[in-house]
């Protein structure tokens, strides 16, 4: 097939809902992300909690997003996409405002008769109502709004425009923090998906294919979780891949405090935390073209080794520079196995479950973000603030993610059937 033959294929392989669902995505990211770089920080510095309940918050912010969307993904399925992006945006500009007004004269009624870790960990779990809805919809709609020549296109261009929003929100948040208080952070990305709930109201129409059939009852949404949980060797290969998000997270969670506690306190951790997103729009298409022969399963395997390892460059020589360079690193590893993934499991599901399916393609992330948090919460106040040798907060982020690339070749080699739906 000729370049403009596929070119031609692109251009038609796409409905409307796709692109309206991913640049709805693209502002969603720019807003998480913005309040994801500045969070770690904000909580330790700004609220004064101690670094290891300022990690575990942190990772709890992160993990009760990712956790939720597996029933965002069943409810997705029975709400429909238009409806259910439409009530996440709406949740989630009312979250963000929230989170950002914690510190506010008109919440210290509040904040005076409860206990203040209480409030925030209260607040920190109303933006993954939002969210939990929003990735399951847009990732669903990139599956039935993309013909099936196209459809692992249709991922890479999911997965780019996740990282234009990831590379644009710490930016914001690096800017608005220059030009004002961190607090402004929480606000601009309230606004920004407030926007899109109008957007989605105005060109979003529901995905639906006609050999799709009606909408699942609320009975066959639950048969279909239960389906999806009783299948062993998934579950165990999402149990296992959870190990890659908790090395991931780090980036997030101990690197800005890592960097500010041990390199320098002056450093923008929020704009550094770009490195990772901008390598991700960079070579996106490079390795997918170098890889498009690996097999699925061998490339997550492949960049679990990449993103574990490049956390020893931070060891060998503690920079700001070599933060970066980490995150470069650690960008291409995640680059080689996460379109990839999405494809993996995407084509694990039936058609009318994608939501359910695609839900529970986000479990390791959850669950690995809630232990990424205590995990590195206790590494920061163990090896730095007690033993005072941080380097062995990496190693210990390093053993993780190559315990967890040995796990996967264990399952790649004797669980993993080749011909079944576990096999893909």
């Amino acid at each position: 097939m000729s370049f403009s033959e596929r070119l031609q294929e692109i251009r038609t392989g796409f409905e409307r809902p796709f692109w309206v669902a991913n640049i709805s995505e693209l502002f969603e990211r720019l807003s998480y992300y913005a309040v994801f770089a500045v969070l770690a920080r904000y909580l330790h510095e700004g609220l004064h909690f101690d670094v290891e309940r300022a990690s575990s918050l942190t990772g709890m912010f992160g993990g009760w997003v990712w956790f939720l969307a597996i029933g965002g993904g069943a409810l997705a399925d029975r709400l429909g996409f238009r409806r259910a992006l439409s009530i996440a945006y709406l949740i989630l500009s009312f979250a963000y405002f929230l989170l950002g007004s914690i510190g506010s004269a008109w919440l210290a009624p509040l904040r005076n008769s409860v206990p203040l870790v209480a409030l925030v960990a209260f607040v920190l779990i109303l933006p993954a109502l939002g969210v939990a809805l929003v990735k399951p919809c847009v990732v669903g709609t990139t599956a039935r709004a993309s013909k099936e020549n196209v459809r692992s296109v249709g991922y890479s261009i999911y997965y780019t425009l996740v990282n234009v929003g990831s590379t644009a929100g710490p930016l914001l948040a690096s800017w608005a923090q220059e030009h004002g208080s961190v607090e402004n952070v929480f606000r601009i990305a309230a606004l920004s998906v407030f926007v899109m709930l109008f957007f989605v109201l105005l060109f979003f129409k529901e995905p639906r294919r006609v050999d799709e059939g009606e909408i699942a009852s609320l009975g066959q949404v639950g048969k279909n979780f239960l389906t999806v949980l009783s299948n062993p060797r998934f579950m165990l290969f999402l149990l296992i891949f959870t190990g890659y998000w908790i090395v991931f997270w780090q980036e997030f969670i101990a690197l800005p405090l890592y960097i500010s506690a041990y390199i320098d306190p002056k450093a923008d951790t929020a704009r550094i935390l770009v490195a990772d997103p901008l390598t991700v729009i960079a070579l996106t298409m490079v390795i997918g073209f170098l890889s498009k022969r690996m097999q699925a399963f061998h490339a997550i395997i492949l960049g679990t080794l990449i993103s574990s390892l490049a956390w020893i460059l931070l060891i060998v020589h503690p920079s700001v520079w070599m933060a970066v360079v980490t995150l470069i690193v650690v960008a291409i590893g995640e680059i080689t196995q996460q379109p990839r993934y999405y494809d993996y499991i995407s084509r694990l599901a039936p058609e009318g479950q994608q939501g359910t399916y695609m839900g529970f393609a986000f479990l390791p992330l959850g669950i690995g973000s809630f232990v990424a948090g205590k995990f590195s919460g206790w590494l920061m106040h163990h090896f730095g603030e007690e033993m005072h040798r941080p380097e062995l907060v990496w190693w210990s982020v390093v053993a993780v993610g190559v315990a967890t690339t040995l796990l996967l070749l264990i399952y790649d080699r004797f669980v993993r059937v080749e011909g079944t739906v576990e096999g893909k």
